[in-house]
């Protein structure tokens, strides 16, 4: 017998990174290190997509605590709609940012405060990886910063040959840093491997949190 299967869709599930750019230049340096993990990332099968946050301002949280009601922020708008609306359908995520005062970019802060806050619930076990781009000094903070993002929520962390940094101040001149770009690429092949071994793992049994005051 012979089967027929001309009329019948055939869907590949793939996985699917997001990189979030954090800078107020579209296409800057930020931009070019994001794009070398997305080219390994894609090499290994992994499908990407890089979104800026844009240059427009960002309200940071007011600790209103009207999420815990409504599932999302109360400033529900613009790039914050965008993550939240892509969030349940990744499987893993990166966060670009240049650095300001040896931290990362404060509307990019703004932000991922209220997605975590709000949104977190779509981010849990799933890998994450920061990068940041920097003139000279201060890039270590801001990958450090970023991290803690990580690090309270249960998302594994790859990591590459170095500290995931990059150097350059005017656009384009991050891809002169050789070592930057090998780590950037090197962070995209590791997060694949990570993402395949974790793609048919079960979530752990999580006991209850059990928050503590340290003043009442």
């Amino acid at each position: 017998m012979i089967l027929d299967f001309s009329n019948v869709a055939c869907y590949i599930c793939t996985m699917k990174v997001l990189l979030l750019n954090g800078s107020p230049h579209k296409e800057g340096n930020t931009h070019i290190a994001l794009g070398e993990v997305a080219k390994a990332l894609n090499a290994d099968g992994i499908e990407t997509e890089i979104l800026w946050i844009g240059n427009k301002p960002i309200p940071g949280c007011i600790a209103c605590y009207k999420c815990y009601e409504a599932g999302v922020c109360v400033f529900n708008t613009g790039i914050y709609e965008e993550i939240a609306a892509r969030l349940p359908h990744i499987d893993g995520i990166v966060v670009g940012s240049p650095t300001y005062y040896a931290g990362p970019n404060g509307s990019l802060c703004a932000l991922l405060d209220r997605v975590f806050y709000s949104l977190g619930r779509h981010l849990r076990y799933k890998p994450a990886a920061a990068i940041g781009v920097a003139r000279r000094g201060g890039v270590t903070c801001t990958v450090d910063r970023l991290n803690k993002y990580f690090e309270i929520n249960n998302m594994p962390m790859p990591n590459s040959q170095y500290w995931n940094m990059a150097f350059g101040r005017e656009p384009g001149e991050v891809l002169q840093d050789q070592e930057g770009m090998q780590t950037m690429r090197i962070l995209g092949h590791n997060m694949a491997r990570l993402l395949n071994a974790l793609k048919d793992s079960p979530i752990p049994a999580i006991e209850p949190r059990t928050p503590t005051n340290f003043i009442r």
